[in-house]
């Protein structure tokens, strides 16, 4: 198992697998980095058109008492998803990606999954700047944002926790790619993304509220919600449902991943 003083050793080449996972993304690209701006922003679009205005799901007023507005309350939620879906999508690509630079050369193979994971926070961070200029300028912008570092670093934990099993298997069944993508969707709508939590206990069956609420990105979209949308520092239930869930999914993942990784090389 490779330890944190190995990867330390290893960060030189985590940082430039990161740069050119970076540069590649939008090579020969004509717009090249603007896309890193309009495709969440076709997506917000187009989901504030279909449900804030088409089927008029009402968000709750926003911290600053007055602003209620359906397009930052779903803004400070596609926040945490598109992280979770970079990382989760992009590590296995970087470690199938990186299988001919580990049969020539020796590094710990968690290196490729962590060097994407760096990759898509660049990404979150740039969504970020844009959010807290957009709540600048309606009004509702909190103290509350100096807790999105903390808040990013526990969703970091999550999402590199999971995407490190999922990659790990994903070496040894191509299937998984494809049975991660359909997961995907039913984890979007499993989370309250384009509704508010509100709606699920109000109309939905119990076991519908129950995986729900079970669902460790609900948490996350609620204190990001909490945090850029209703000004308010999270529950301490919720941060202590955060960190848990952050620590056990980054641990077992490793784990599970350096218990696998020693045969990892040869499958690539």
């Amino acid at each position: 198992m490779a330890t944190a003083t190995e990867l330390w050793g290893y960060r030189g080449l985590i940082g430039n697998l990161a740069q050119r996972e970076l540069k590649a993304k939008y090579k020969r690209s004509v717009l090249g980095w603007l896309w890193s701006l309009i495709n969440p922003a076709t997506t917000l679009v187009i989901y504030t058109v279909v449900f804030g205005t088409l089927l008029k799901i009402e968000p709750p007023i926003a911290g600053n008492g007055h602003t209620k507005s359906f397009a930052l309350f779903l803004f400070a939620a596609l926040v945490v998803w598109n992280f979770f879906n970079a990382v989760l999508n992009g590590s296995m690509i970087a470690l199938i990606s990186a299988g001919p630079l580990l049969r020539r050369v020796y590094f710990p193979p968690e290196c490729p999954p962590i060097a994407n994971m760096l990759a898509g926070l660049t990404q979150t961070l740039l969504e970020v700047v844009i959010l807290i200029a957009v709540l600048i300028v309606v009004g509702n912008l909190g103290w509350t944002v100096l807790l999105a570092p903390f808040l990013l670093l526990l969703l970091g934990m999550f999402s590199i926790g999971v995407a490190l099993v999922a990659s790990l298997f994903n070496v040894r069944y191509r299937d998984v790619n494809y049975l991660i993508t359909i997961v995907l969707q039913l984890l979007f709508y499993a989370t309250p993304i384009i509704y508010p939590y509100s709606l699920v206990q109000e109309n939905a069956p119990r076991w519908i509220e129950i995986v729900v609420t079970l669902n460790p990105l609900t948490q996350f979209v609620g204190a990001a919600r909490d945090i850029f949308y209703l000004q308010q520092v999270p529950s301490a239930g919720r941060c202590l449902g955060l960190v848990a869930i952050s620590l056990v999914s980054l641990f077992a993942g490793w784990a599970i991943f350096s218990a696998g990784s020693r045969d990892v090389i040869e499958e690539l």
